[in-house]
């Protein structure tokens, strides 16, 4: 494949768009593109859309959207006809595998096509066994899924990665930032200015690949208090004492308690639960797990146990949870 735009040809950009993708994620990595037009006088990118089923495929706002082709046209796919490659999921999109869409990925891969995921699109190249062994970025709702369902996938806390012939964003600020990326890559830096200086006039900070998913990830907070709640997040099956976060933190227990309580004005305790719990509600509306395997999962042995901390954080119990992603 090409690195500068100058060389040859433009780059072929293909846009998957799952049932209720982010529109607003789609529209802002397109507009990266089309503007790199404009600025270069002439078609450096072309870009086709596709739609899994059909030509027409609905987005998270309830609009309809015309797709160029469905993924069928996509068979035996080669380099030049198609240089990326990007599924572009949505809150809603489901994340259930897809055979068709697994074969066309796997295929892509095949002809060294760059394969990239927005919001959740990493999952889709997941269930293509696309990502093992490899760093993904996707919408920390997801999170939890991709990390019990792909254990050899590992989870990044950036909103962006690109690594090779792998590009996966988080949001639609990330996927901004991801056609960025592989405008750096692909192309010279004057151009990447420019069409940065006209499309991110009102932005605060220039790169978006390091903003924090989570809480923990404020580079605002002390250094000390983002290590406890990084081992936290780390350690969700299998649950750390408080004495083990503070001793692998290097600070003792009462300056831990110190921290939470000054800068989250809550316990350290409370914190960990709460984690916990959210891990489990995220698995029980994504997955088809048992809601024993969901405990354990979340690092609970007593499903009594579970399910009343469930309760008193949520206002339903597991059963009820799930009874109502059954119903969705």
């Amino acid at each position: 494949m090409q690195t500068q735009l100058s060389q040859t040809r433009p780059v072929n950009v293909g846009f998957l768009l799952l049932s209720d993708f982010s529109l607003v994620a789609f529209t802002g990595a397109l507009d990266v593109l089309v503007t790199a037009n404009l600025v270069a006088g002439k078609s450096v990118f072309l870009h086709k859309t596709f739609g899994v089923n059909s030509t027409t495929v609905t987005s998270d706002l309830g609009l309809n959207i015309a797709t160029d082709d469905t993924i069928d046209a996509l068979a035996n796919v080669k380099t030049g006809a198609l240089d990326v490659l990007i599924v572009c999921g949505g809150f809603r999109s489901s994340l259930v595998p897809n055979a068709k869409l697994n074969k066309i990925l796997r295929d892509a891969d095949k002809a060294s096509i760059i394969l990239g995921g927005i919001w959740n699109g990493a999952v889709s190249l997941a269930h293509a066994r696309l990502l093992e062994g490899q760093e993904c970025a996707l919408h920390p709702d997801n999170h939890a899924f991709m990390q019990e369902t792909f254990p050899a996938v590992t989870v990044s806390p950036k909103t962006l990665v690109h690594q090779q012939n792998r590009i996966t964003c988080a949001g639609p600020s990330s996927a901004f930032e991801m056609m960025f990326s592989l405008l750096k890559k692909l192309s010279s830096g004057e151009l990447v200015r420019a069409v940065r200086e006209i499309l991110s006039c009102d932005q605060v900070a220039e790169s978006r690949d390091a903003v924090p998913l989570q809480l923990g990830d404020d580079p605002t907070l002390p250094e000390r208090l983002r290590t406890v709640m990084a081992l936290m997040r780390k350690n969700i099956e299998e649950p750390l004492t408080l004495a083990e976060l503070a001793e692998f933190s290097g600070i003792s227990r009462r300056q831990m308690e110190r921290l939470f309580q000054a800068h989250l004005g809550i316990s350290p305790s409370r914190h960990y639960l709460d984690l916990r719990l959210s891990h489990a509600q995220r698995l029980l509306h994504q997955t088809n797990e048992s809601i024993t395997n969901v405990a354990l999962a979340s690092g609970f042995v007593n499903i009594s146990h579970f399910s009343s901390c469930y309760k008193d954080t949520f206002g339903v119990s597991p059963t009820a949870t799930r009874a109502k992603k059954s119903a969705d």
